[in-house]
């Protein structure tokens, strides 16, 4: 299996439909020893039925708001694991308000709750568990192809995700000293909890369906095992990109 004797951590999952468990599975299913985040211990019970009766998994909590909710991260993955392979972070939020209408209209407070909890995020993550990365380890984050252009009710969200774009970049050679890779998968539109929250989402999957190239759905699955590609040793060669997943959407003129 691709990922025999790999240790690493998704954060965060929050039920069975979010892309972080798809990822978590797939993972999982070629050989990999996977420690769940959870953003705090009401959603920690999700996570453990999820998992319930199943080996080579463990949990941890997280919220990605606190600094010293980081340290206790740091410290319980050095606690259960020692060293890592990978860590897949999966963490976006802003206010539902940030969303919709003109762009011109975001608030200042909900801009830096959008960036610090979309963007920064990565960025301490990474700090946190930078002493317990293996060299050669894999930095996986999601993006979405608002980064790049306007999509309707995504606003705040598109910026947040530049800036995480641009923070994979500079983590990609703040770590590649040592080999580490940091890369971004950026799936289209899937119908998950965090993706309800925009408006419309039926219309933008239905986009998506009728225009891109492969004319199949894809969804969490394919989400899960291109990060087992960008964590496996077949992606060695490969930083600081961009690897699209949503059936060739992303090349098409809308």
């Amino acid at each position: 299996m691709l990922l025999q004797g790999k240790k690493g951590v998704v954060l965060n999952v929050t039920n069975s439909n979010s892309i972080g468990w798809g990822v978590a599975e797939a993972l999982h299913a070629h050989g990999a020893t996977v420690g769940i985040g959870a953003q705090n211990e009401r959603m920690l019970e999700k996570v453990l039925k999820l998992i319930d009766g199943r080996d080579r998994f463990e949990t941890f909590t997280c919220d990605f708001s606190m600094d010293e909710d980081l340290q206790r991260l740091h410290d319980d993955v050095k606690s259960k694991f020692g060293k890592i392979d990978y860590f897949v972070h999966s963490a976006a939020y802003a206010k539902k308000e940030d969303l919709h209408g003109r762009f011109i209209e975001t608030s200042r407070d909900g801009f830096s709750l959008a960036l610090d909890i979309s963007a920064f995020s990565l960025i301490a993550a990474c700090k946190a568990l930078d002493p317990l990365f293996n060299d050669d380890a894999s930095v996986v984050t999601m993006s979405y192809l608002g980064s790049t252009r306007t999509t309707s009710n995504y606003n705040i969200m598109g910026v947040a995700k530049a800036a995480l774009e641009a923070s994979v970049r500079y983590l990609a050679v703040d770590l590649g000293e040592r080999g580490i890779r940091v890369n971004t998968l950026s799936p289209g539109p899937i119908n998950t909890i965090s993706a309800r929250g925009v408006r419309d989402l039926t219309g933008m999957l239905n986009l998506v369906e009728e225009r891109a190239p492969l004319k199949r759905p894809y969804g969490q699955e394919e989400c899960g095992l291109s990060t087992v590609y960008l964590v496996s040793d077949l992606s060695k060669g490969v930083t600081g990109q961009i690897l699209f997943v949503d059936s060739g959407f992303n090349i098409t003129g809308f």
